[in-house]
Order: C-alpha cells, then sequence, then structure tokens
C-alpha cells in the first residue's frame, strides 16, 4: 500500500546536539494530491515589527489612494517588492494616549503596539498590559511547530527599573507579552538564536555539540551529514535542488554569524569571542532577518516578533550621517536638519524591512513564494515623535497571508480607528479568530478588496 506521504513535514535531520528541520518539499504533499491545492495548504506565518520613535509622516504617506499611489521618498527601498505591500494610514493606538497618567508615551507606545491595552503606570511592581496579539496567536496555533513563537530584536530587554516618566522598563523594552504581567523577553544575539533553532532537543547535548564544533571549527551541517546524504537520496530532482539550497543558505548564515563576532584583543593577537553582538547595525539586523526567514521556512515557527529598537531608543547612526541620538533628534522642533537626518535613519529601517520581505519572497513555496504565504505588519506605536501623538500611525502590512489581502494599494482609513481592528483580521487570517481584541471595534474592512 501506497503511503500517504513520502516524506512527513516533521522529518528532520538529526547529529549530536543538532536538529535540522527540512523545508517544504514537493515529495512531502501527500500522494494524489495536486501540487496546487497542497501549496494552498501551506500554512500561514505572521510576523510583527517595530522601530521606535515614529517616522517623518510628510515623506512616509503617499499622496493617493488605491493601487496607483507613488512611494514616497522613505519607503522608496520597497519598490521590488511595492506589489507585495499595503500601506495603512489613518489607524490609532488610543492606549498609547496618557489617558490621565501624564507622560510616558514611549513606555505605552511600545507596550500597548500588540495588546491595544493601557499599560499600568508602575515602576516595576504590578506590572499591568495585556496578552499581545502574537502571544495570543501562538497559544492557539503554536502547538504546530517546534517553537509558539520567537521573539527577536536589536536592542535588550530588561524588566528592572523606570525608564519613562515611572513606566515601568518591561514595558518599553518589550513588544512581546504572554500575560498581563509577563514580558516575552527578546534574544539580540544572532549566535544564541542560531544555536536554539538548530540545536538539539536537550540543552546539554546542544552545549555539548557546540563546543565541539568549535573546538573543531566544524558547521552544524557536519553533525548531520550522513541523515542529509540519506533523505537526498530519496528525493527528486527539484527537491534535491530545494534542499541543496537551503542547507547552503544555513551554512552561509553560519558563516556569517561567525564573521559578525566581535574582536577583542589579546595582547599582540586577536580573538573573536564565541557569543557576541554585531556592533554594525545593519550586519545584526540583516542576520536576525536571516534567521527569522529560516525558522518560517523550516516551519520552525509561524509567529514571530522583531523589535528594531526599543521605543525611545537613542541609538546614533554615524554611517549615515547621525552621530546624535535617535530619540534626540526625534524631538526635532521642525529643525530641517534635524527632519533631515530622521528621514535618513526612518530610510534605513525600511531598507532592511525591504530586505526581510524580499528574502521571503526569494523562497520558492508551492506554487507561490514563502512570502505570500506571511502576513508581515510593520509599524510605530509613535506618529511624529515631536509630538508624540498615536494617531495616523505609520503601518505597513506585507505578504498575502495565504491570499487573505491584496496588496500593492494604499488604503487610508477613518480617525481614531483602531489599530487592534487590524490584530483581528490578521488572527483571522491565521485561523485564531476572535469577536475583540484590545480596544478593537471589529475586523479592519478593505483587505481583501
Amino acid at each position: 500500500m501506497k503511503k500517504p506521504w513520502a516524506i512527513s513535514r516533521r522529518t528532520t535531520l538529526r547529529g549530536l546536539g543538532v536538529s535540522v528541520a527540512l523545508p517544504l518539499l514537493e515529495t512531502m504533499t501527500p500522494a494524489g494530491e495536486p501540487a496546487a491545492k497542497a501549496a494552498a495548504a501551506s500554512p500561514t506565518r505572521a510576523a510583527f515589527v517595530y522601530v521606535p520613535n515614529g517616522v517623518h509622516m510628510p515623506a512616509w504617506t503617499p499622496t493617493t489612494t488605491g493601487s496607483n499611489f507613488e512611494l514616497p521618498s522613505i519607503l522608496a527601498p520597497l519598490k521590488s517588492v511595492r506589489g507585495d505591500v499595503l500601506v495603512l494610514s489613518g489607524l490609532t493606538l488610543d492606549k498609547a494616549r496618557a489617558h490621565g497618567d501624564g507622560s510616558g508615551d514611549h513606555a505605552r507606545a511600545m507596550a500597548a503596539f500588540l495588546t491595544g491595552r493601557h499599560p499600568r503606570k508602575t515602576n516595576g511592581v504590578g506590572l499591568r498590559a495585556g496578552i499581545s496579539v502574537d502571544q495570543f496567536a501562538a497559544t492557539k496555533l503554536g502547538g504546530a511547530t517546534r517553537f509558539p513563537s520567537l521573539e527577536l530584536g536589536c536592542e535588550g530587554s530588561t524588566s528592572d527599573g523606570a525608564c519613562d516618566h515611572g513606566y515601568s522598563c518591561a514595558y518599553q523594552t518589550n513588544l512581546s507579552w504572554r500575560g498581563e504581567s509577563t514580558p516575552a523577553a527578546k534574544e539580540i544575539d544572532p549566535r544564541l538564536v542560531f544555536e536554539r533553532l538548530f540545536g538539539g532537543p536537550k540543552a546539554t547535548e546542544t552545549d555539548a555539540a557546540r563546543t565541539r564544533r568549535e573546538r573543531d571549527r566544524k558547521s552544524i551541517l557536519d553533525f548531520v551529514s550522513e541523515d542529509a546524504t540519506r533523505v537526498r537520496g530519496t528525493l527528486g530532482v527539484a527537491d534535491q535542488r530545494k534542499l541543496d539550497e537551503y542547507l547552503t543558505g544555513i551554512r552561509e548564515l553560519e558563516r556569517r554569524i561567525a564573521l559578525a563576532q566581535p574582536v577583542v584583543e589579546v595582547g599582540q593577537a586577536k580573538m573573536t569571542k564565541p557569543v557576541g553582538v554585531p556592533a554594525d547595525f545593519r550586519t545584526h539586523a540583516r542576520l536576525m532577518c536571516d534567521l527569522l526567514v529560516l525558522a518560517f521556512q523550516a516551519d520552525l515557527t509561524r509567529i514571530a516578533t522583531f523589535v528594531f529598537a526599543n521605543d525611545g531608543s537613542n541609538r546614533s547612526y554615524p554611517t549615515l550621517g547621525v552621530p546624535e541620538g535617535h530619540h534626540d533628534i526625534s524631538h526635532h522642533g521642525s529643525d530641517a536638519a534635524k527632519q533631515r537626518k530622521i528621514r535618513a535613519i526612518n530610510t534605513f529601517h525600511i531598507e532592511q524591512f525591504a530586505y526581510l520581505l524580499g528574502k521571503l519572497k526569494a523562497i520558492p513555496d508551492g506554487d507561490g513564494t514563502l512570502l505570500d504565504r506571511c502576513l508581515i505588519l510593520y509599524g510605530s506605536g509613535i506618529s511624529d515623535g515631536d509630538i508624540h501623538n498615536h494617531d495616523d500611525l505609520p503601518i505597513l502590512l506585507a505578504g498575502r497571508g495565504n491570499g487573505a489581502l491584496k496588496t500593492g494599494r494604499h488604503i487610508r482609513y477613518e480617525r481614531e480607528t483602531p489599530l487592534t481592528n487590524l490584530h483581528l483580521s490578521i488572527l483571522a487570517a491565521l485561523g485564531a479568530s476572535v469577536d475583540t481584541f484590545g480596544d478593537s471595534t471589529g475586523r479592519l474592512e478593505g483587505l481583501e478588496k
């Protein structure tokens, strides 16, 4: 009797302390089922990408709506994926407003962005923010993958101390919340994310394998080479090519992570630290993008968050000609020179987002691409960093969500339309429908038309 699956979707390549999941292959299609039908069943993934301190809205917002809009200067890096993106104007994050609590817009913006809840003003005791949309989806869908969710970032998380006018640092440094008092801390070290994704089921085995690899200067793929050869021998030509490209991508990413590690002086010699965050932001961000893409490609997770920088971040961007801190110049007071520098930072962030989308689009998935199976939200909980307003937010939604979206358009919504209406729509597209979320008033209309 012919088996219903030639290879299970859950097949992994295993070695000492290493577990490498496989991408979706044609041979994983149920026997007798057309590839197009199987592609339609490919799971929908969702990622939520956050940028701090708002943007320069005049250079962000298209002047016309519909499909014939022109990309403004900040969004120009999206040219190659323009048809895969929705620009959504007019959405509001009301729960980031003060509501009697005074200052603290950066903390509230980040805490409310995915929760739609007003965070309780506290310096650490009695946190209350609410479950975030990514974690709500993970509770519904996370059992289908090795990792229910993945939390990534380029600046660290903390739950200690007060950061923004009496608000706990937990609010300002965490985007994802498993519950109203439990933030889901993000990982910022690409090496540790790599080890988590491709390590074995037991931490002790993973640690031993890492030590051995570093000692012998081996790749994780050296540990699974026999298993990879065995599986490859069962595949057709197209699947062999797809597997080879996937494994080559893993090896290349592993090499880039090693090269990006900080170098320290040890006497006359230079020595690479085994673990460390790349000093160059562009290198750091793109490594994290590649890790996110691999996690989606191998179906290790279907839910992720990625924080480019915490809200209120005062990171400088000297390579862009911006030696000042981002937060400092976001209070531009209509100064043209400061606004020019803000635009440079905003455009740089969009360049990294375009890189992420381009990587997803380059990976075939059934009769489409991996990007076609995704919903990728990008935005900030602040509109203009100078006045800290939370209406008319800079929001993008990329990917077609397995046919849930008609992309390549600019849509403008009525004032005060809750951002959480978009969260409701994303949950519905993921198959995790709920009647309300945060301060939502209903699903966001017009996404599929």
